[in-house]
């Protein structure tokens, strides 16, 4: 009696062994990682312990993913992961939405886009997602027209009418905050911009519609969309406590997408 007893309890041990995981999430500083810090809260006692790592571009963590170093990213929207995966023939996939971060233009010289001179210097980001996306939201504005033909994928050679002269500084999304200096504008994603400590409804002269593509994802290997942890991963991150979290923190600078 007393063996089956003890044999029980191994088993019991053994169980609950096999619930509790550990994986590994790559983000980037700033908001993305503020926020996978409470979704590791939430996931702990539901079995799952979230590993954070951070990155500091926009390339490694999908790499990373790809090369197994990584269980799973969240800092990028969909479009960068389909042109990542169309480019780099990663096999990864989207398993939920995150948050929609409305991307920004900053300037240290002048207080609206009316006030940029002719053949002023815009800093924009030097990844073709993120560059498009900016270009976009300069012609949301009315600064530049873009041919519609190119969709979210623009670049400076697609820009079909330029009234102002407008010059494209294209630099890593990273630099944008620090570029501020030595261009007349830059257009700049949020998380760069909060670690810089600018704030997109306090500190932009003009910020991109909400309504947007551009909501961000968490992203696993294909093989692994599946698993129990993914599940419980994305549960995890959507649960109410996590948009209170985001809410009360960034006071909409970021808006849940789920």
């Amino acid at each position: 009696m007393k063996k089956l007893i003890i044999a029980a309890a191994f088993a019991v041990l053994a169980a609950g062994t096999a619930l509790a995981e550990t994986i590994k999430v790559g983000v980037t500083p700033g908001e993305h990682a503020q926020i996978m810090e409470k979704v590791k809260e939430v996931a702990a006692p539901r079995g799952l312990d979230i590993e954070i790592l951070e990155f500091s571009d926009y390339v490694v963590p999908n790499q990373a993913l790809a090369d197994g170093e990584l269980n799973a990213n969240s800092f990028q929207h969909q479009p960068y992961l389909d042109n990542q995966i169309a480019d780099r023939g990663f096999d990864i996939v989207s398993v939920g939405l995150t948050i929609t971060t409305p991307m920004g233009v900053y300037s240290n010289k002048v207080k609206s886009l009316d006030e940029l001179s002719n053949g002023a210097t815009i800093g924009i980001p030097n990844d073709p997602t993120n560059g498009g996306r900016a270009l976009l939201v300069l012609a949301s504005k009315g600064l530049i027209k873009v041919n519609p033909d190119v969709g979210l994928k623009a670049t400076p050679a697609d820009v079909t009418e330029n009234p102002k002269n407008i010059q494209f500084a294209e630099l890593d999304a990273a630099q944008l905050p620090r570029s501020l200096a030595d261009v007349d504008a830059a257009v700049i994603n949020t998380n760069y911009a909060l670690e810089a400590d600018l704030h997109p409804k306090k500190d932009a002269i003009a910020i991109e519609s909400e309504k947007s593509p551009y909501a961000n994802v968490i992203a696993v290997r294909a093989a692994d969309k599946n698993a129990p942890w993914v599940k419980t991963l994305v549960e995890s991150y959507h649960d109410d406590s996590v948009k209170a979290f985001i809410n009360d923190t960034f006071k909409g600078a970021l808006i849940p997408s789920w």
